[in-house]
């Protein structure tokens, strides 16, 4: 399918978290969140709107010590504006094209072969992922079909080779069947209670919806868990320790682990040796069995230099090491199995198709007897379009588990209204539910159900709007 970028309408609205999240340097209390919308029609006249949406997280996409979070936010706006408005030109230009080959010229434009070290590579990506998936949204919806058989066919003209040439005669089309349900690994930031004895009385949130650890375990039969450090021992350790026990005491069944060190972790070799000495300990030993992934501990710029590969291979030994942040381009992955990592994170807010192009990187070096992985992360995705769109690429992919986070630090689907949130409710009452009055994401056994999402048409299935009240183009 072709399509021409006829016009589009980008808005934002501030929101606040129901609690602080501390992740990396940043402490995220309020944030915008942003809806894309792109009419585009077809050769044959036929018109569609096409959406996306996210949150503009300050501090991840580029770390800048020196710029305010409302300056990273209005960043992020505008590298959106700037790819749309790209698109716009280059289809009055040349006319219609498929979606993918409209995004790679954005992606070459906006990113192209700038230094992957580069600070601000990220910031540009993202608004060409945020293109990408509302092109994506709209193809679907003009051919009355899911995302998940939009990608394994040939309607979006996507090519895995054009991204990575070693994955060769790789497609989608030779993934195993998508996933309906996934289990949630839930996000343990710095700042977050682990007990109800940690809560002051006048730091209670009194909404109804847990507030710590071991309250999310009970509500949400939670069994999975990724937990913030910072690379400071003297933090980490007690940190740790005092998870391990809590959960120890309220999960029931198999438990699994990852850490998440958000480039904080400068020393491999001191936080594989942390990691070793908890394995010895009664109280944390369970914990470090069951640790399935290290997740981007360096920091972007130095995480492919060979002076960390001793560091690297020992971390390794206890548990693989897979980049996030630092993956900042189509050739990401590349390097860094070929420096030593294990595994890449999956987001939607980095790119769909660059996702894709990865699991038949992945394929590709199992069939070679080499290990490869990805992994289901979390950019704090909100219901209903950023959570939606990622979820049905998470479930396409076949990821073991996903992380996610939104709903527990903002208060449920309230951004979006009354009238649309209990919408969503009842349009998919499988992966959304009235927790009291309130509609929130459904979470049952640890798992989300996602039968109401994957076979439905569009990319995301049907989406909650946001209204454009707060219009800021």
């Amino acid at each position: 399918m072709q399509l021409r970028l006829l016009d589009h309408r980008f808005f934002q609205r501030s929101i606040r978290t129901r609690l602080p999240f501390k992740f990396g340097v940043q402490v995220l209390e309020e944030v915008p969140l942003a809806q894309l919308e792109i009419r585009v029609e077809t050769p044959d006249g036929r018109q569609e709107i096409g959406r996306a949406g996210d949150l503009l997280v300050p501090k991840w996409f580029e770390k800048n010590p020196d710029t305010t979070p409302s300056e990273d936010s209005a960043a992020l706006a505008d590298s959106v504006k700037a790819a749309v408005e790209l698109g716009d030109q280059l289809t009055a230009t040349a006319g219609p094209h498929p979606v993918f080959d409209i995004t790679e010229v954005l992606r070459i434009e906006r990113v192209g072969h700038r230094d992957h070290r580069n600070a601000d590579v990220l910031v540009r990506g993202f608004g060409v992922a945020m293109v990408e998936r509302a092109l994506i949204d709209a193809a679907c919806r003009i051919a009355g079909t899911s995302f998940d058989q939009a990608i394994r066919s040939d309607l979006l003209g996507f090519t895995a080779r054009r991204l990575l040439p070693e994955v060769d005669e790789w497609s989608p089309a030779m993934l195993p069947s998508r996933r309906d349900r996934l289990p949630v690994r839930h996000t343990i930031g710095m700042l977050d209670p682990l007990t109800e004895e940690d809560v002051s009385p006048g730091e209670r949130v009194d909404d109804g919806l847990p507030q710590t650890l071991a309250e999310d375990v009970r509500r949400y039969g939670i069994r999975r868990f990724k937990i913030k450090i910072c690379g400071d021992r003297s933090r980490d350790e007690p940190r740790l320790r005092s998870i391990a026990t809590v959960v120890a005491r309220h999960a029931v069944g198999d438990t699994v682990f990852t850490l998440d060190g958000n480039e904080q972790c400068l020393d491999l070799d001191a936080l594989a040796g942390m990691l070793e000495d908890l394995s010895r300990a009664a109280d944390t030993g369970p914990l470090i069995e069951n640790l399935a992934l290290v997740e981007q501990p360096l920091p972007r710029r130095d995480t492919f230099d060979s002076e960390h590969r001793s560091g690297l291979e020992r971390l390794s030994r206890i548990a693989p090491v897979i980049i996030d942040e630092a993956d900042t381009d189509a050739r990401a992955f590349r390097r860094a199995l070929d420096a030593g990592y294990a595994g890449v994170s999956v987001k939607a807010c980095k790119g769909v198709f660059r996702a894709v192009a990865n699991r038949g990187l992945v394929e590709t070096v199992r069939a070679r007897g080499g290990i490869a992985f990805q992994s289901g992360e979390d950019l704090t995705n909100l219901g209903s379009i950023p959570l939606q769109q990622d979820l049905c690429l998470q479930a396409t992919l076949g990821v073991s588990d996903v992380e996610r986070n939104g709903h527990h630090y903002f208060r449920g689907l309230d951004h979006l209204g009354d009238e649309v949130a209990h919408g969503l409710v009842r349009a998919m009452p499988h992966l959304y539910t009235l927790d009291g009055d309130l509609p929130s994401l459904k979470i049952e056994q640890g798992t989300v159900d996602l039968r109401d999402l994957v076979d439905e048409t569009g990319f995301g299935g049907p989406l909650g709007l946001m209204s454009a009240a707060a219009d800021s183009e």
